[in-house]
């Protein structure tokens, strides 16, 4: 038995599809109504402006960062095997047509008032990932847990934004091993 799709999960799902792959400003209401079937006075039933959804999105797309996140390192039985196996990961992800860069990224160049729903969003999700690339990094043995962080950090955005800029061939055909050098670097 299947569940039926509501009006909000049409509405959610057009919405996350659309913002994805063609950008925040560039999808308006009408775009939205009229590519999910749905009434723009039902749509604002569910989301009462256009900024509600996209913090709803950012949201899910956090939730389903996450959850991705520990399915790819779920395997790993170090830190430092955690840390190679999602660039690996991201390295695949970012070379397939199906990515249009990250969502954070996105509305952050889109949005940069860092007052702005979405681009607070962003900014928590980022430094959380910086979080946890550094807990890793620190149970790796790295010297400088911190500077590994911000080195893998800068690494994983640089190729969304190539993926973003390029499509799926782009720079980041080397994402997996660049982040195995830095981390042998780092963890001697």
């Amino acid at each position: 038995m299947t569940k039926e799709i509501t009006p909000k999960d049409k509405v959610f799902q057009t919405a996350s599809r659309l913002f994805y792959q063609n950008g925040y400003r560039a999808i308006g209401v009408d775009t939205l109504a009229a590519e999910s079937g749905i009434g723009k006075m039902t749509l604002y039933r569910h989301y009462p402006s256009k900024d509600d959804l996209i913090v709803a999105y950012l949201k899910d797309s956090n939730e389903l960062f996450w959850k991705n996140f520990e399915e790819i390192t779920r395997n790993a039985p170090t830190a430092r095997e955690k840390l190679v196996a999602f660039f690996k990961s991201l390295q695949e992800y970012v070379m397939t047509p199906a990515c249009y860069g990250c969502p954070f990224l996105n509305v952050a160049t889109e949005y940069p008032e860092t007052d702005y729903p979405g681009h607070e969003v962003a900014i928590k999700h980022k430094q959380s990932v910086r979080q946890r690339f550094y807990q890793l990094a620190k149970e790796a043995g790295a010297k400088k847990p911190d500077v590994l962080a911000d080195q893998l950090f800068l690494l994983m955005d640089g190729a969304y934004m190539a993926s973003r800029m390029f499509g799926s061939k782009n720079p980041a055909a080397h994402l997996a091993e660049a982040a195995q050098v830095l981390i042998n670097s780092a963890c001697g």
